[in-house]
């Protein structure tokens, strides 16, 4: 089971749901409180008529090195969307502050990378201040 990384520290998921693919979404049958995967590749203005039916948004990290899912969740915050934004996949402990920073309410890794890198390592809540290291520059 995944363990979802919040500014509380871990958790299990408490979303109970199904989670759509994108790929077999019929976008005009859309009912409010849905939950959505979609590629990291989305434009987001795709889902920009149906933003306010989609409660959760889990945007794929196949690798730590692919950081299309931080403009994607940037875009869609632009757009005007209020709810869950979820990264999955491969996001490591130093990515989560620009998880946030993108607007990310979360980010799901696999047990693997729970034990590798514990909850201790990920900088969690007010740590995220403390690790900005612009903003500590910016007061020198």
């Amino acid at each position: 089971m995944p363990t979802i990384v919040n500014d509380n520290g871990f958790s299990l998921d408490d979303w109970s749901q199904e989670i759509l693919d994108w790929n077999s979404v019929d976008t005009s049958a859309i009912a409010p409180g849905v939950a959505i995967d979609v590629p990291n590749t989305l434009e987001p203005e795709e889902l920009a008529s149906i933003l306010d039916q989609i409660a959760l948004i889990r945007i794929p990290f196949p690798t730590h090195v692919d950081g299309r899912g931080f403009t994607l969740a940037r875009q869609l915050r632009l757009l005007g969307y209020k709810g869950r934004l979820r990264a999955f996949g491969h996001i490591l402990a130093d990515q989560y502050t620009k998880a946030r920073r993108c607007g990310f309410n979360e980010v799901e890794i696999y047990d693997e990378l729970a034990k590798r890198q514990p909850e201790g390592q990920w900088p969690l809540g007010d740590d995220r201040r403390r690790l900005d290291y612009q903003k500590r520059l910016r007061h020198r």
